[in-house]
């Protein structure tokens, strides 16, 4: 809910010639950006809860849609790849590309039966390779390729070796390679979970809700600095005066119901009231005071650029947002926007290509444009 802004105070010009003096010119400037960088975090209240509420009821919904759609789309080409239709060629290069895609998908969650296909086709590269190796090694006997005694009884030794020694042996090397390959991608895969593990987070809509959550409630290093100036400002011990104690009091009251509900705009105010700096003192205010109002409107200036940034960083966390890109509360709305119809063009896209995979020759004509695709990744499967 967007907070009403405080009512503007400034120094102007009497009926005299007298102009303002440079403190007093620093005062009007201070105020006037303090009122900029108020409304600015308004603006970033409201449109962060207008962009979480469009991204849980349409973004995310599309997103999941769109999983499930890759998700056929790799069991569905996973039947095509042993079709007898299919050169060897293509099917080397159609197994690649479903290891790729059922990789990007485990990556965003656990899928038993997407497991097995990876595990399947993350393999073929390395078995096409052995069986490749196998077609084109000379024969031991072969003219040209007689080997010394003790070199043949070094390539036997070798554990990658595949053009020397009687098949079995050849089998039973091919066997501990892939086996040892096997034991290094597990080794590889555990490290790759724990470090994931180590940074996991829930589902993106419910990580998207407690990060919402959280920066409700969540009190930043800005305001409790300002609380604890205004906590030790305020103490009723430390006031002599009878009627200003009470008025403390009261103020120290209000200044525990902003500082629960996170409200740094607020606190920024009733700062301002417990320093008297409003329109009625400003007519006869000294030099003096005036710095020093000047000195506390330059704090409320930092205060508020560090919140804002504050905002800003939050906002990125909790949707995953790349830090480069420049984020406005005017511009998240359009990003949003812009993603959603990219969901919608891409699910579009995936639902013809999968009416298409029935057919064998359809899927060998989606194999030369994949064969381009690769070479920029499936990153955004």
């Amino acid at each position: 809910m967007k907070k009403p802004a405080p009512h503007t105070v400034s120094i102007v010009d009497g009926q005299t010639a007298t102009r303002l003096s440079p403190a007093q010119q620093s005062f009007n400037t201070l105020i006037d950006e303090i009122g900029k960088r108020r409304a600015r975090l308004q603006e970033w209240e409201t449109a962060s809860d207008e962009f979480h509420k469009k991204y849980s009821a349409h973004y995310l919904p599309l997103e999941q849609e769109l999983l499930g759609l890759k998700r056929q789309a790799v069991y569905r080409l996973h039947d095509a790849w042993s079709h007898k239709a299919l050169g060897k060629g293509e099917r080397i290069t159609l197994s690649a590309l479903i290891a790729d895609m059922a990789q990007a998908l485990l990556q965003r969650g656990d899928d038993t039966e997407l497991a097995l296909i990876y595990q399947q086709h993350g393999r073929q590269d390395e078995v096409d390779e052995v069986d490749e190796a196998k077609d084109i090694a000379p024969s031991p006997n072969a003219p040209g390729s007689a080997a010394e005694p003790q070199e043949r009884e070094d390539a036997a030794a070798a554990d990658d070796d595949f053009t020397s020694g009687t098949p079995e042996e050849i089998m039973q090397r091919m066997e501990a390679m892939l086996e040892r390959q096997e034991r290094e991608r597990m080794a590889a895969a555990q490290q790759r979970d724990a470090q994931r593990a180590s940074r996991k987070k829930p589902p993106r809509q419910r990580a998207a809700e407690q990060q919402q959550q959280a920066q409700r409630i969540e009190l930043s290093q800005s305001i409790r600095a300002v609380y604890r100036r205004l906590a030790s400002a305020l103490h009723p011990d430390r006031e002599p005066d009878e009627a200003e104690r009470a008025r403390k009091t009261t103020l120290m009251q209000q200044v525990n119901q902003a500082y629960e509900k996170n409200d740094l705009l607020k606190l920024l105010e009733l700062q301002l009231e417990l320093e008297h700096i409003g329109q009625h003192t400003l007519d006869t205010v000294s030099e003096a005071r005036l710095a020093h109002y000047n000195h506390i409107l330059q704090e409320q200036l930092t205060e508020l650029d560090q919140e804002i940034a504050h905002v800003e960083r939050q906002f990125r966390r909790a949707y995953g947002l790349a830090s480069q890109a420049r984020l406005t509360p005017e511009k998240i709305m359009r990003y949003l926007n812009r993603g959603i119809t990219a969901l919608r063009q891409e699910g579009q896209d995936l639902r013809a290509a999968l009416a298409a995979f029935g057919d064998i020759e359809q899927v060998r004509a989606w194999l030369k444009h994949a064969r381009r695709q690769r070479a920029q990744g499936w990153e955004d499967l």
